[in-house]
């Protein structure tokens, strides 16, 4: 037992130096950081951070410790680029708001409403609706609107609790206006439903296959059904708002040549008869609804997480930020750009990541982004929906 003394006694004297020498490195380090903050220059240097560890292993004679070494001089570059990103931060206005708005996003402690109201655009029927009540439940209190604009608007200015809008659609894509509500608006994510979309062709009880001559339907019935359509080439086609309208206005009409493409509900709920059934192209069809709200929240099953940024426009800006998410080992489920407004071949980007603010490390990931960007900004941290 004196031996295993001796030894800890040692070891402690080692930690002792260690220690000295570690403040030593973080004030040279502040000082680093002084300069780049005066040069405008990124904290973290990718080329140059590589080459250290590669010089560092290099010292080491025992090749058995070198991948220990390397991880000891991660920690340690980690810890530094903390402290030049809080220099940063504090030296520009953007960068120290983009960092209070995470720290009050991932130190949330709030409630949700008891009895939520909820906003969606369309016609009682439409798939929106389909996801507010997955959501929410059947009950929900919930009130339709003309536009996503009017339910973003809405949510903002305090007439709902939640809105739920579409984001994407397995087959055909995003739907980018809402990506720039989403920008206009300032709201949060904080919940997503997918609804699996069935459109059947609608028409009044008297009509068939026969006396159909117009059909109606939101843009993207028409591109999920196009095959089906091409069938009929003599149809003429008329866009409407949303599905669920085309369907309340066939039934309206009570005309036999005039039919909808909709869902089997709101052939329920506007009387019609459904003369033909699944005819969207990809019969694996999901939309992805988003849960909006005005304020963050901060589910404790949170695993998603959704950021909004931009980068300068410099070659490489993007990929660095790409490698930041890389080394942090975070899977990308999505990535998509949108033109920033009055400013010609510059863009904004939104990412989707697997994740959740309270994972190990990921305090690191958002002060690296927040750094790299020119702008950032938390969507939301919520749970992924399951098909």
């Amino acid at each position: 037992m004196e031996r295993l003394d001796e030894y800890r006694k040692q070891i402690d004297d080692i930690d002792r130096q260690l220690t000295a020498l570690f403040e030593q490195r973080m004030a040279v380090c502040r000082q680093v950081g002084e300069v780049k903050r005066e040069a405008g220059l990124p904290v973290l240097d990718p080329a140059r951070e590589q080459q250290v560890l590669q010089s560092k292993e290099a010292l080491v004679r025992d090749e058995s410790l070198r991948p220990a070494v390397r991880s000891l001089f991660e920690n340690m570059m980690a810890s530094s680029r903390m402290l030049q990103e809080r220099l940063t931060a504090e030296s520009d206005p953007a960068k120290a708001a983009s960092l209070a708005d995470y720290e009050a996003l991932r130190d949330w402690k709030g409630t949700l409403p008891a009895s939520p109201h909820v906003l969606y655009q369309g016609q009682p029927g439409a798939y929106c609706e389909e996801a507010a009540v997955g959501f929410f439940g059947a009950d929900c209190s919930r009130m339709n609107l003309k536009t996503w604009d009017g339910v973003f608007r809405g949510v903002k200015e305090g007439f709902g609790d939640y809105g739920v809008v579409p984001i994407e659609n397995s087959s055909t894509g995003s739907i980018n206006d809402v990506f720039d509500l989403l920008g206009k608006f300032g709201c949060y994510i904080v919940g997503e439903q997918i609804v699996p979309v069935e459109h059947c062709l609608l028409a009044t009880q008297d009509a068939n296959m026969d006396t159909v001559t117009d059909v109606y339907t939101h843009e993207q019935g028409f591109r999920q059904c196009r095959p089906f359509l091409a069938q009929y080439p003599k149809w003429n086609q008329h866009e409407m708002v949303n599905t669920a309208l085309a369907a309340k206005y066939v039934a309206e009409q009570n005309d036999r040549t005039k039919a909808a493409i909709a869902s089997r509900r709101a052939a329920e709920l506007y009387g019609l008869q459904v003369l033909q059934t699944r005819i969207n192209e990809n019969i694996h069809n999901y939309t992805r609804f988003l849960v909006v709200a005005a304020a963050p929240q901060f589910p404790a099953e949170a695993d998603k997480l959704s950021v909004r940024f931009t980068v300068p426009h410099t070659r490489g800006s993007l990929c660095r930020i790409l490698e930041i998410f890389n080394r942090a080992g975070l899977n990308l489920v999505k990535l998509e750009s949108r033109p920033v407004p009055e400013q010609s071949w510059e863009y904004c980007f939104y990412v989707d990541v697997d994740g959740s603010l309270r994972q190990p490390g990921m305090d690191l990931v958002v002060r690296e982004l927040i750094d790299a960007t020119s702008s950032f900004r938390i969507l939301g941290s919520y749970q992924a929906a399951q098909l």
